[in-house]
């Protein structure tokens, strides 16, 4: 490997990035531990001890777990980048003497799928361990094994084709190719959210339209009351992989649905579900979708444009353990060290949902019954076993959502106001 002064600032930027993360792990994991004893004041009458400290327990164990797959994680970028393995890998795809297209679509589809390889026995102990041990798996070895086939080949099947576009273009569209690919990417991205509850997310789950005719009638009320249309309202057999309950909004434009885990609907009433639906429309009307989108896009811009400038700079390449650059290893280089160096914006994106959180439960707030969305929320709790006592510094730098008391005590707020 040859040295040189970006090796020197990646290795600084890993050990800062492996240093912060591992203290707020260990934060977080102690105060959990000293507030396990007694739930907090606001839940007293509706989350009994017993479900605090399952709630507790779980999170313990998912950090403890996540602090290994962080040091694993840290040490396969090594492996890949200053080990030399993207280099090893590549010096395999040239053998071939394919064109500069090709070897990149195999170089760079090949490694995705090593890491895939890599990762499946953290995803193993995850949802057989961790997850069973708590109660809430209920997948079975045969539907782990088919989804992550089916997603490997989704992967082959859209990457490949992606993979090909982008390279011709950053090996043909000139000085500016950056800004091209960036217009691909976006229009990609917009098609998967368009093509997504239709054609992708079918292959995992079984989605069937809403037979309760009180609850969808008061649903359709909702959204004709809110200006929202959708292609239908669907429930999706999420319990068949887990006990977890959830409920979202899917797809772009037209092609738009309204999906509740079906353990969501088991669990709640209706004045709860319809209350998380005004939460959910409220993420909607306030424009949250369009504004991710529009701030991702500026994100991706940028990175593609330093992209384009790195692409030039051999040090790059050698700093990271690349011997022979070309464009399809600048690509997957930088998508495996940009996030060492941008993973400040962590808190950044972060404090922004959380953000959208609060003005969605206000939009809820005004168009349901708040009482009914905190019930819902409290039962969400404690069914998913969300701790109610977070650091709060490791939840400011990592939670997309308010923590469990500030957002309980935000919409109290919202009654009084009312």
């Amino acid at each position: 490997m040859e040295m040189n002064t970006f090796t020197t600032l990646f290795f600084t930027a890993v050990t800062v990035n492996i240093g912060i993360h591992l203290w707020l792990s260990r934060r977080h994991i102690q105060h959990i531990l000293r507030h396990r004893a007694k739930v907090p004041n606001a839940f007293t009458d509706s989350i009994p001890l017993e479900a605090h400290q399952k709630a507790a327990d779980y999170t313990v164990a998912g950090q403890r777990f996540g602090i290994y797959e962080l040091f694993l994680g840290t040490l396969f970028l090594l492996l890949w980048t200053v080990g030399g393995g993207f280099d090893l890998l590549d010096r395999f795809w040239r053998g071939f003497e394919w064109s500069s297209i090709a070897t990149g679509i195999a170089v760079l589809l090949s490694a995705f799928a090593i890491m895939g390889i890599l990762d499946i026995p953290s995803s193993l102990y995850r949802t057989f361990v961790i997850e069973e041990k708590f109660g809430f798996n209920r997948t079975t070895l045969n539907v782990f094994i088919s989804d992550t086939l089916k997603q490997t080949l989704l992967m082959f099947t859209i990457g490949a084709p992606l993979i090909g576009v982008v390279l011709w273009l950053m090996n043909n569209a000139g000085e500016f190719w950056w800004l091209y690919v960036w217009i691909v990417w976006m229009g990609f991205s917009l098609l998967m959210m368009w093509a997504f509850p239709t054609f992708i997310a079918p292959l995992f789950n079984k989605f069937e339209p809403l037979e309760d005719n009180e609850l969808r009638t008061r649903i359709e009320t909702l959204l004709e009351r809110n200006g929202f249309s959708s292609q239908g309202i669907f429930i999706v057999d999420g319990s068949t992989r887990s006990s977890h309950g959830n409920a979202y909004f899917t797809g772009f434009g037209a092609n738009k649905r309204i999906v509740f885990y079906d353990t969501l609907i088991n669990d709640l009433e209706i004045d709860e579900i319809e209350a998380v639906l005004a939460h959910e429309l409220g993420h909607f009307k306030r424009k949250h979708i369009i504004k991710q989108v529009v701030f991702m896009s500026v994100i991706s811009l940028t990175g593609l444009a330093l992209l384009g400038w790195l692409i030039k700079q051999d040090w790059f390449f050698n700093g990271l353990g690349v011997t022979q650059p070309s464009i399809y290893m600048a690509l997957i280089l930088f998508l495996m060290v940009s996030p060492i160096f941008s993973f400040f914006l962590g808190p950044m994106m972060a404090k922004l949902s959380r953000k959208f959180e609060f003005e969605a439960d206000e939009y809820a707030s005004q168009h349901a019954d708040a009482n009914k969305l905190i019930s819902a929320l409290v039962k969400l709790y404690k069914e998913n076993a969300n701790t109610l006592t977070p650091d709060p510094l490791y939840s400011a730098f990592h939670d997309s959502h308010p923590p469990a008391p500030v957002r309980i005590a935000h919409l109290e707020s919202l009654k009084t106001a009312v």
